[in-house]
């Protein structure tokens, strides 16, 4: 698959910093500008443990379903993990019903390859040695229950789909840009990437004199007649 824009490049670290430093909120605004309002993620993508921080990087797709099989592992699991790349985030698609895709062994793997964390569709387990790690993992629930034998991994570097703020289901492709906070997480086209950016710097400057007026005491009218609706 061809990308906008290549997660190895040199300049690649320095776009993901300047991604950390905005909020998803603006990003989102943004995105609706240029007419991509449906790519924030469902609320119930939440953070394991509540202050693992913020999170951003470019989507590296796992999928998996609900399957029985025998057997003491997946040996695709550990195909796909060994293709991550540093400040990729791996996104786990599939809809675990249940069980945990992801633990503190995977994630010490992922950390130790530079990867930037983790969203999943589905469960997440050793939630406080992971916090321990400081490598940030959003997912859709906790669960002590391991994969093995129920949930096995399908596929990678392939389009998923993962469940929508305002869409069903919203479509992540390798390469994509994820950005994830305490607001939540949402999805940055690859062919979009700079562009929002730096839409959403701008947004983020005007945003810092807005909130210095108003804590200055300009009465928020006046305020919202100067730099309009944000």
């Amino acid at each position: 698959m061809s990308l906008a824009f290549d997660p190895a490049a040199p300049c690649a670290e320095a776009l993901r910093q300047r991604f950390l430093k905005l909020d998803t909120a603006t990003v989102a605004d943004v995105l609706d500008t240029v007419g991509c309002p449906d790519y924030g993620l469902a609320p119930g993508f939440t953070p394991y443990p509540v202050d693992a921080g913020k999170m951003a990087g470019w989507a590296y797709t796992i999928c998996g379903e609900m399957r029985s099989f025998a057997g003491g592992g997946d040996p695709d699991k550990m195909r796909a993990v060994d293709g991550l790349r540093p400040g990729e985030i791996s996104v786990w698609g599939g809809e675990g019903k249940g069980v945990c895709c992801f633990g503190e062994l995977i994630a010490l793997g992922m950390k130790a390859r530079g990867c930037a964390g983790a969203l999943i569709d589905g469960g997440i387990r050793d939630i406080h040695w992971i916090g321990k790690q400081k490598f940030p993992v959003y997912a859709r629930y906790r669960t002590p229950v391991q994969s093995i034998g129920r949930w096995k991994v399908t596929a990678w570097q392939t389009p998923i789909q993962l469940p929508g703020a305002t869409a069903k289901r919203v479509a992540v492709h390798p390469g994509d840009f994820l950005l994830a906070d305490w607001d939540g997480a949402i999805v940055v086209p690859a062919k979009l990437l700079e562009r929002v950016l730096e839409q959403a710097e701008r947004l983020t400057a005007t945003e810092i004199d807005i909130r210095a007026e108003l804590e200055a005491g300009a009465p928020l009218e006046q305020v919202l007649a100067k730099y309009g609706h944000v």
